[in-house]
């Protein structure tokens, strides 16, 4: 994985920062809101499909079954490879999930907020306190039961789901909490990935597993020779998703390898690039007097527009074209297709009663309710105090607590947890129980105190005096 040393001379006049630290300053904001923006739209349609699951899985719960455990199968010549549609949509579909997790995770290594210690210590203190936290509570509750094995499950933050609430806040709720509740589910993310491959990995095939790093050495070998064709990663993705399958781990957890492996530099000279672009606006400026309304009545501007837009293509990263290209599928169709398929909870056939009471249950919804904001808050606490580093800009303790909440909100990577926790469809769905629950609570708490803040937030600020 590439290391780069980005400074954002950002104490100094627009003016006087060199045009590689502009650029890379623009682009980095740039994807954090696309990013922002991408993901907290697809929450919504997130919620919209869990819930379309839910009627429909009590409505006709036979259909509901039936249509999710078709069986599709994918023929190479003599080879067959077959499953369910709930699978396929769970360990195929959502490895593209995983990688979009990675890429996202290379990214704040490399140019993020957890790319130097100082700035990542708080929402890396965060995402472990929030995991950690929420896991005790629940292994104390089912301690010597046959339900420990979930202890993961209410680890987990849902990334969607917790942008799209905090979203709502439009700009009554500063950057910097944007950034800290991002940089903290991202992290949150990493931690439940190495969850998965270490504690819900029930046999290892050797065999398979030294292939499947035959298949990684190989993506090194493309990194390092800069090929940035996206065919040849998803040949070699593909063929690493069916070793690791074998081997024992999650296939899904492929998809954050793959990433690992996507090429984060680009060998485009930014002198170069800073060239062209502004020969090209110099061509424009003298043209302006004969262009008409439309770019296309000048050849002379078109030719210029075309040139700048090649070379701003050409410029960019692959890691940042295929964020770019996979974040809307992933938000709008993957995320919300694996809801549908696993967010089905079927009342009738349930003693309501006896499913509130289950320590499975009680577990998953107050690790995820409670264990969230204690573990958030206090491991930040901690952080400002042992290592020195202030609060994010504009931020109060009464929104990091209101982040802690949001950060309940486990949904997709809880329920593919639970998944993989319990074979007993019993137990699957009192853990669905929990982490509704748990994330209805979660969200409500945070959406009111970060409102309440924000407008604590903003009497202060129309209460100063001018000129303060």
């Amino acid at each position: 994985m590439e290391k780069h040393k980005v400074s954002i001379q950002a104490d100094r006049p627009a003016d006087q920062q060199n045009p590689e630290s502009l650029i890379r300053k623009v682009i980095n904001t740039s994807a954090f809101q696309n990013f922002f923006n991408t993901i907290s739209n697809g929450g919504f349609l997130l919620l919209a499909a869990a819930i379309a699951a839910f009627i429909w899985s009590n409505i006709d719960a036979h259909s509901y079954h039936d249509f999710w455990h078709i069986e599709v199968r994918l023929t190479l010549g003599a080879y067959e490879l077959s499953h369910s549609l709930a699978h396929w949509v769970n360990d195929g579909l959502m490895t593209f999930f995983f990688f979009t997790v990675g890429l996202e995770i290379k990214r704040e290594m490399l140019v993020g907020r957890l790319s130097d210690l100082r700035t990542a210590a708080l929402p890396i203190a965060a995402a472990a306190g929030g995991m950690i936290f929420p896991a005790l509570i629940y292994a104390v509750l089912n301690m010597g039961g046959y339900g420990l094995s979930g202890w993961g499950i209410p680890m987990a933050t849902d990334i969607a789901f917790s942008l799209a609430i905090l979203s709502t806040l439009g700009n009554r709720v500063p950057l910097g909490i944007r950034l800290f509740l991002t940089a903290f589910a991202i992290a949150d993310d990493l931690g439940a990935i190495l969850v998965i491959a270490l504690f819900y990995t029930p046999q290892i095939h050797l065999d398979y597993l030294v292939a499947a790093a035959l298949v990684c050495l190989c993506l090194f070998i493309l990194n390092r020779l800069w090929v940035k064709v996206g065919v040849v990663y998803l040949i070699f993705g593909a063929l690493l998703w069916f070793m690791v399958g074998h081997s024992g781990l999650h296939a899904t957890i492929t998809g954050v390898l793959v990433a690992a492996f996507i090429p984060a530099r680009s060998r485009y000279d930014t002198s170069v690039f800073m060239r062209l672009v502004h020969e090209r606006l110099e061509h424009i400026e003298s043209e302006s007097e004969t262009g008409g309304h439309s770019v296309l009545t000048n050849p002379t501007h078109l030719e210029a527009v075309q040139a700048i837009h090649s070379a701003c293509g050409r410029v960019e990263t692959p890691l940042q074209r295929l964020e770019e290209t996979l974040e809307p599928w992933i938000a709008y169709l993957v995320l919300p297709l694996f809801a549908l398929a696993n967010a089905g909870v079927v009342l009738g056939v349930l003693d309501l009663g006896a499913a509130l009471s289950h320590p499975v249950t009680i577990g998953v919804g107050t690790g995820l309710a409670l264990g969230k904001p204690i573990g958030v808050t206090l491991f930040t606490w901690l952080a400002t105090r042992m290592l020195r580093v202030e609060l994010i800009g504009g931020s109060s303790w009464q929104m990091i607590i209101g982040v802690g909440f949001l950060g309940g909100i486990g949904f997709t990577m809880s329920l593919f947890i639970a998944a993989l926790s319990f074979t007993d469809p019993i137990l699957q769905e009192y853990a669905k129980i929990g982490i509704i629950i748990g994330s209805l609570i979660g969200g409500l708490c945070g959406y009111f105190l970060l409102r309440f803040a924000s407008y604590g937030r903003a009497q202060t600020l129309n209460s100063r005096p001018m000129g303060q």
